[in-house]
């Protein structure tokens, strides 16, 4: 009797409604293809910086490279997504940028939201 239990309970092991909860994990930016789309050589370090965000990898052999490196897992480990978008910049300039991330156009015109302000009536 303890053998088939033992055995029972070996089975029921790997089995996945008996693992406790597992959360999903990002790691690194999320870089999408509209953001590229708004990359153009010859942006400076700043405007780079504010359509990408600051990189998550840079390296002090390499300070002319910036890598944005991103990492999906779903619960218990069923999906995993990567993607890297490697920039390169030349004297302060962006010149070129390769990787898996591609550039596509925004699904949606979104407007401009300014809000114009007038001076208060005396």
């Amino acid at each position: 009797m303890p053998l088939i239990l033992s055995l029972f309970l070996l089975a029921l092991s790997g089995c996945q409604w008996l693992r406790p909860y597992s959360i999903e994990i990002r790691q690194g930016s999320l870089v999408t293809g509209e953001m590229v789309a708004r990359l153009k050589p010859g942006m400076s370090v700043d405007q780079v910086k504010f359509i990408l965000g600051t990189p998550s990898l840079t390296d002090a052999f390499h300070a002319q490279r910036w890598d944005y490196p991103y990492e999906y897992r779903s619960p218990r480990g069923i999906k995993v997504e990567r993607h890297l978008l490697t920039l390169f910049f030349k004297e302060g300039k962006l010149e070129r940028w390769e990787g898996d991330v591609k550039a596509e156009a925004a699904k949606e015109e979104t407007p401009n939201r300014v809000v114009e302000i007038a001076p208060a009536k005396r």
